[in-house]
């Protein structure tokens, strides 16, 4: 598990514990951590992944891609810090919570979560607080 910066000088002050917790949540699904890449952009930067690869045309707080294979979880998440950003004020989050929601959010799109349905929505925000309460549990 990597941390990288695409276009955004941002740098993640709790990567190690990040990576501990991220472990955790791959192996409670009997799953082991491949080569999973964090990378912080800007909104433009992630815009243009979006209409490139995705075909849309709008902002985004994260784009996951896949590789996983068999066991394996590997992958690539973009994160707009920007978008973090807006949507912890939208929110009234902290920007480490939300910014850690997020990540948690590409991790489990990585172990086959969606979230196009409503029941697939309601599901990934329970992991997703599930997740972010053992994450301050362990940041304590």
């Amino acid at each position: 598990m990597s941390f990288h910066n695409a276009d955004h000088p941002y740098r993640c002050p709790q990567r190690r514990l990040i990576k501990t917790w991220l472990t955790d949540v791959v192996q409670s699904h009997q799953k082991i951590v491949g080569d999973v890449s964090i990378v912080f952009c800007t909104d433009a930067y992630l815009l243009t992944i979006n209409q490139n690869h995705l075909q849309h045309d709008y902002y985004t707080d994260i784009i996951t891609f896949d590789y996983c294979e068999g066991p394996s979880v590997s992958g690539e998440l973009y994160i707009s810090i920007d978008r973090v950003k807006d949507n912890a004020k939208t929110h009234k989050q902290l920007f480490n919570n939300e910014l850690n929601r997020v990540i948690v959010h590409g991790v489990l799109h990585l172990l086959g979560y969606m979230d196009k349905s409503k029941a697939e929505q309601t599901q990934m925000t329970h992991l997703e607080n599930k997740w972010l309460t053992t994450f301050n549990t362990l940041n304590a």
